[in-house]
């Protein structure tokens, strides 16, 4: 899946997401039960080990080849002074990432990924939210178009991360569009904005939402009406990852909003995820309550761009290493239980 050519398409890739290899499953499962450890004595890195069988559809699954696909937009909502910082800041960070300067650039190499940054349309925009919609369908679809071209299917794992001012706004927009409750409930500093600007925050969102009331509540509307290009893009990786097999890591409170839309009409296209981190942005965990996810890590990071994501994929290996290396009872001559 390289390309949303149409909604049609979009929603078809929704209504028919594939499952885990169930036998996989069932292997790896025997695999641990045989090594030399107790039963549950590695706790969630068996569970990793088991999750990741069941979508590589391999009882030994390995990580060969693993990415960190970034995405960068632009959102017109900044006008509103929403952000502790300028938008001109996206496009010197994404510059930071190409010139290697970055957390992520830092992270992603301790990791063992591959870092992909797609900047989108970095000179345009997005709409003013509170007063048109965000995209037009031509524009959502190019974004999630985007996103899916940057998975590759040889990949066995794939993070995803994000830039963009303004964009925890438009997170937290997603969230209450999508899922209920107040804008209040969902917003928080972002950038590191004070108590005015949370209350603007929650203003322009109140009146995003308002605006938007009576628009069809679609995962495409959604994120075309509330959402931004760099989301949107994640939300088409995700789905295109889901489709080619590939298991993904969720970085924080942004990226996790991406399928905020789309779980509230499918809950299950969360099932190839893992909640890499606990973001300190406080609308995360309510909304990693909603997705039903659990974090691997909680170090109160809030940096965004994957940074959160990469450190878990660091977990993710540790836990292949001991189902792939360690030996089984039989093979070290140790008695079992």
């Amino acid at each position: 899946m390289k390309q949303f050519r149409s909604i049609a398409e979009f929603n078809a890739a929704l209504r028919d997401l594939p499952g885990p290899d169930r036998h996989a499953i069932a292997s790896a499962r025997a695999r641990q039960a045989q090594l030399t450890k107790p039963a549950g004595s590695l706790g969630r890195l068996e569970e990793i080990a088991i999750f990741l069988a069941g979508w590589q559809g391999r009882e030994r699954p390995e990580i060969a080849r693993a990415r960190a696909a970034i995405f960068a937009g632009n959102h017109g909502v900044t006008v509103h002074g929403i952000s502790a910082f300028p938008s001109e800041v996206t496009v010197q960070m994404v510059r930071n990432f190409q010139a290697g300067g970055a957390a992520i650039n830092a992270l992603a190499t301790a990791a063992g990924l591959e870092l992909h940054v797609e900047a989108l349309d970095l000179d345009q925009p997005t709409s003013d939210f509170t007063a048109a919609p965000a995209m037009s369908e031509a524009e959502c679809l190019s974004a999630l178009s985007r996103g899916a071209a940057a998975v590759d299917p040889g990949l066995d794992l794939l993070a995803v991360g994000e830039m963009g001012i303004g964009n925890s706004t438009v997170a937290a927009a997603l969230c209450a569009r999508s899922l209920g409750g107040s804008a209040a409930h969902w917003t928080g500093p972002g950038t590191g904005v004070d108590d005015a600007g949370i209350a603007r925050k929650i203003a322009v969102i109140e009146k995003a939402l308002a605006f938007h009331a009576n628009a069809p509540m679609t995962p495409f509307e959604t994120l075309r009406r509330v959402g931004g290009r760099e989301i949107v893009a994640i939300a088409g990786a995700i789905i295109a990852a889901r489709h080619a097999g590939i298991p993904v890591v969720l970085d924080g409170f942004i990226s996790c909003s991406a399928i905020a839309p789309v779980a509230a009409a499918f809950p299950a296209i969360t099932e190839h995820c893992i909640a890499g981190h606990r973001s300190a942005e406080p609308g995360h965990i309510r909304l990693l309550d909603r997705l039903c996810l659990r974090p691997l890590l909680d170090l109160d990071m809030r940096l965004g761009e994957g940074s959160g994501a990469a450190v878990a994929v660091t977990v993710i290996r540790s836990a292949l290493a001991a189902h792939n290396g360690m030996a089984t009872f039989a093979e070290a001559g140790v008695s079992g239980a």
